[in-house]
């Protein structure tokens, strides 16, 4: 078997025997896949923020998708080319800490944590506020969308506490049952459209219930224009990707499987996801009218599928959306786990166990849990908290995805060797695009629209800092030290001999009785 140290080269000391901070590479091709595209999960975004895009720069919006997942790909390119070099738990956080130095990598986890913390509140209350409330058809209040949410986050925290396996499994299965359900969906819709007679292509470009004029304008200093906020649909929901590389330490061959497991997953998100997009917009019969509606796609798939099919398939999207909000607190734990390993969290001694007879991290898993918690309470009485949910869920990992490619650009140079993945000739490209799009989205966010989210920020920042300041003024920054990038390459290569080694030991067995009846 692999050793202890090889399997945890992410921390700033070896874990001695029996600290319970081990866990097992368990996580196969598929797993890892279902890791990257269960977080992204079409269904999710696209039903949380379809309406506000609605509203925002009307159906012609949609055309901003297929640039924002050209966008998002150019950056999962990148992070691809980091897990191979360093595929470690903890992603942003680990390749900065090690790449940059230990401060800039305590600031990039910081942002990390404070992401998934509002994104699983996102994702959740999506289906409290805009499925179940169609699915059941009762009304919708700030109350029980506050109560159904807390519900939620709570099961997602007993399965991932509970067991790493049997997460995978349903998180796999989800996936499975989304990706066949939205390919069946789509296709349903137009079948449907087309043979009733209501899919009208010309929707696709009015922009009612927004003005003609200036719909390509960048807009002003605080405000942004309509086209450019249409952006926000495929920057919410083409997140998360880089989910499968903070599982690296649990995944076998991390460093081949992950930078693939996460191109192919904003591919087939990108592709499905349009044409999904596309479906639904060419049937509004109405948008100013649905614009106005709190469950804009849900409305749509009823009106067109009938009752019947329309809430079965609704069911799919409540299992998509459950599903990545899994994936969301088990990459949150996984996080947490990897900083306080490194004793750089607060509470860390104990946040770093693994329990024994599970094998996962559970006091992490219900510290994600109370910190989901409280950020739901904090949002749950805003008229207008599922668009500020989504909206900081979409500034945070704009805010990591910039320090990440600003770092590589940085640093490309003098990365390790590769262990699986490379962009060749088409790093300067890829760099390139990564930087216009980030630029270009960041922007966007100047926007009056987004106070709440920044508000979030400053203060999920300014908890941060109180906290680092404090370990700086305990330890300093030499206190703070991450491995030699030369260790981590070379426990790595441990690990992978050993691996090499436990297979030519499993199949000694079967060689055994074949050399015997030669002796004799």
């Amino acid at each position: 078997m692999a050793t202890h140290e090889s399997v945890n080269s992410g921390g700033a000391r070896p874990p001695a025997p029996g600290t319970g901070k081990e866990m097992k590479r368990e996580l196969t091709r598929y797993a890892s896949f279902a890791m990257a595209f269960g977080f992204v999960s079409i269904a999710t975004g696209i039903f949380t923020t379809y309406g506000s895009v609605l509203n925002s720069s009307g159906p012609r919006g949609i055309f901003a998708w297929p640039i924002a997942v050209i966008g998002q790909l150019s950056i999962a390119l990148i992070f691809g080319a980091l897990a191979a070099r360093i595929p470690i738990s903890g992603y942003a956080y680990q390749w900065v800490s090690r790449l940059v130095n230990p401060v800039w990598g305590w600031i990039m986890g910081w942002i990390s944590f404070s992401f998934l913390g509002v994104v699983v509140v996102a994702v959740d209350y999506t289906i409290a506020s805009t499925i179940l409330p169609e699915l059941l058809q009762y009304q919708g209040t700030q109350q029980n969308a506050w109560a159904i949410t807390a519900v939620v986050v709570l099961v997602q925290a007993i399965l991932v506490a509970a067991s790493t396996q049997l997460t995978h499994s349903v998180n796999k299965t989800a996936v499975t049952i989304q990706l066949i359900g939205m390919i069946a969906l789509t296709v349903l819709l137009f079948a449907v459209g087309a043979f009733t007679g209501k899919l009208d292509f010309g929707t696709l470009f009015q922009s009612a219930p927004v003005a003609e004029a200036g719909y390509y304008s960048l807009g002003s200093t605080g405000s942004a224009g309509p086209f450019a906020l249409a952006f926000l649909l495929g920057a919410f929901t083409i997140v998360g990707f880089e989910s499968a590389a903070n599982l690296a330490e649990e995944t076998r061959d991390p460093a081949r499987v992950i930078p693939k497991a996460m191109v192919q997953a904003v591919l087939s998100l990108g592709v499905l996801g349009f044409l999904f997009l596309i479906a639904i917009t060419a049937l509004i019969e109405d948008p100013v009218k649905l614009a106005q509606s709190g469950t804009p796609v849900a409305t749509v798939i009823t009106d067109v599928l009938g009752s019947g099919v329309g809430k079965a398939l609704l069911v799919l999207v409540v299992v998509s959306i459950f599903s990545c909000g899994l994936v969301i607190t088990m990459s949150g734990t996984r996080l947490v786990w990897a900083m306080s390993r490194d004793e750089r969290f607060p509470g860390w001694r104990s946040l770093r166990k693994i329990h024994p007879s599970r094998g996962t991290p559970l006091n992490a898993t219900l510290f994600i849990f109370f910190v989901a918690q409280i950020i739901l309470a904090s949002f749950a009485l805003s008229t207008d908290a599922l668009f500020s949910l989504f909206s900081a869920a979409t500034l945070l990992p704009a805010i990591i995805y910039a320090g990440t490619v600003l770092m590589y650009i940085v640093k490309r140079k003098s990365l390790p060797p590769t262990q699986g993945f490379s962009l060749g000739r088409w790093e300067l490209p890829v760099i390139v695009v990564a930087s216009v799009w980030l630029v270009y989205e960041l922007l966007i966010f100047r926007d009056a629209s987004f106070r709440d989210p920044w508000m979030y920020v400053l203060v999920l920042f300014a908890i941060g800092a109180v906290y680092f300041a404090f370990l700086l003024a305990r330890r300093g920054v030499a206190g703070l030290t991450m491995p030699d990038m030369a260790d981590v390459d070379r426990q790595l290569d441990t690990d992978k001999t050993d691996r090499r080694n436990d297979a030519a030991v499993a199949a000694e067995p079967a060689a055994a009785p074949a050399q015997e009846v030669t002796d004799r």
